[in-house]
C-alpha cells in the first residue's frame, strides 16, 4: 500500500511517499523526477529540492542482488590468500631458481586477498547499518588501487620477459607502462568516484563511461608487449641455432597471450552480458564469475611461469664459448665420459651435464 501526502505552503511542497513491496511485487524499482513546464510562464522557473530515501530489505539495507556479496567477498578472500600461500611454498621450494617478478606476483595475490577482505567489512556495514565506515571504506580504496596497479604491472613485466630472460626494458616497452600506469590511476579513481556516488546524480554516468574507455584502453595497451616477444621469438626462432628452446618459449608466449584475451573479453563483456540477461536475485552472480575467472587466471598465470628448471620460459641460453666447447668436445671424443658443471646466467642454479 501507499501512503501520500502533499502540502502546499508558500510555494514549497512537501512530499512524503511510503511503500511497502510484497513478496509478490519484488523487483527493481526506479524513483524519478521530471520537471513539467508549465503554459503559464514563458521561461523555465528555477527550482531546488532534497530527498531522502531509505530502502530496506528484511533484515538488510541492501539490494537482494548484494546481500550475498559480503559472504562472497570473504570467502573468496581466503581463497585467494591459500593460492597466495601455496605460491610462496612453491618459491621457496624451488629458491634457486626464483625471480623479483616471482614475489611481485606474491605480492599481487596477497594485495588481491586484503582488497576483498575490506571489500567485505565494506558491505557489511552497508548492510547493517545502511552506511559504510568511513575508515573501512578508505582501506578499501586504497588496497583496490594497489591491486589494480600491481595486476597492469605484472602482467606487462611477464609480458616482456623482464628478468626472466632480460634486465633491462626497451623504449617501447617503458613507454608502454608510461601509458597504462596513469591510466590505471585514472580508473580506479573513477571507480571511487561511482562507488561514492548515487546513480541519479549527474557525475556518475560520466565517471562510469571514462571507467570503462580506461579499462578498455588498459587492457588493449597490456598485450603490446606479448605481441612484441612474441614476434622477437618468431624472429630468433628463424635465425638462432637455439631454435627448439626459441620454439617452446614462442608456445608458451601465445598461450599467455590468449589466455589474457579471454580473461579480458570474459570479465570485460560476457560477464556483463550475462548480469543484464540474469534475474535481479542472482546478479551477484555476475561478482561471483568475475572473482572466479580472476582465480583461474592467477591460477594458470603461476603456473606457467612457476619457478621450476624443466620451464622453457626460464631456460635461458647458453654463451656461444659454452656451444662452441661442447662442439669440440663432442667431436674430438678426448673427453667422453666426463661430466663438467656449469652455472646457468641467473647465477643461482646449477646443473650437471654429461659430455657425450
Amino acid at each position: 500500500f501507499c501512503d501520500l501526502l502533499m502540502r502546499s505552503m508558500s510555494n514549497l511542497f512537501l512530499l512524503l511517499f511510503h511503500m511497502i513491496v510484497g513478496p509478490r511485487s519484488e523487483g527493481l524499482y526506479n524513483l524519478k523526477f521530471h520537471y513539467c513546464k508549465s503554459g503559464m510562464f514563458a521561461e523555465k522557473l528555477s527550482y531546488s529540492f532534497s530527498v531522502n530515501v531509505t530502502e530496506t530489505n528484511p533484515g538488510s539495507y541492501l539490494s537482494a542482488a548484494e546481500i550475498p556479496l559480503s559472504r562472497l567477498y570473504i570467502c573468496m578472500a581466503g581463497v585467494f590468500f591459500i593460492a597466495a600461500l601455496v605460491w610462496v611454498y612453491t618459491l621457496m621450494k624451488h629458491r634457486y631458481s626464483v625471480f623479483k617478478i616471482h614475489w611481485l606476483m606474491a605480492a599481487l595475490a596477497f594485495t588481491k586477498s586484503i582488497s576483498l577482505v575490506f571489500h567485505s567489512i565494506n558491505y557489511h556495514f552497508i548492510n547493517t547499518q545502511g552506511r559504510p565506515i568511513e575508515g573501512w571504506a578508505v582501506m578499501y580504496y586504497i588496497t583496490h588501487l594497489l591491486k589494480g596497479a600491481l595486476l597492469f604491472i605484472t602482467l606487462a613485466l611477464i609480458g616482456t620477459g623482464w628478468a626472466f630472460v632480460k634486465y633491462i626494458l626497451s623504449d617501447k616497452e617503458k613507454k608502454i607502462f608510461m601509458i597504462v600506469i596513469p591510466l590505471q590511476v585514472l580508473a580506479n579513481v573513477a571507480y571511487i568516484i561511482i562507488e561514492s556516488t548515487e546513480e541519479g546524480s549527474s557525475e556518475y554516468n560520466l565517471w562510469k563511461e571514462i571507467l570503462f574507455l580506461v579499462d578498455l584502453i588498459c587492457c588493449g595497451a597490456i598485450l603490446f608487449p606479448v605481441v612484441w616477444s612474441i614476434r622477437h621469438l618468431q624472429e630468433a626462432s628463424s635465425t638462432d641455432g637455439k631454435a627448439a628452446m626459441n620454439l617452446e618459449k614462442l608456445k608458451l608466449f601465445r598461450h599467455y597471450y590468449v589466455m589474457i584475451v579471454c580473461y579480458i573479453y570474459f570479465t570485460r563483456i560476457i560477464a556483463i552480458l550475462l548480469k543484464v540477461t540474469m534475474p535481479f536475485q542472482w546478479q551477484w552472480c555476475y561478482e561471483f564469475l568475475v572473482e572466479v575467472s580472476t582465480l583461474i587466471f592467477f591460477v594458470m598465470t603461476g603456473y606457467k611461469f612457476r619457478p621450476a628448471s624443466n620451464n622453457p620460459y626460464l631456460q635461458l641460453p647458453q654463451d656461444e664459448e659454452d656451444v662452441e666447447m661442447d662442439e669440440v668436445v663432442t667431436e674430438s671424443g678426448a673427453l667422453e665420459g666426463i661430466s663438467k658443471v656449469k652455472k646457468t646466467l641467473n647465477g643461482r642454479e646449477r646443473q650437471k651435464e654429461s659430455t657425450l
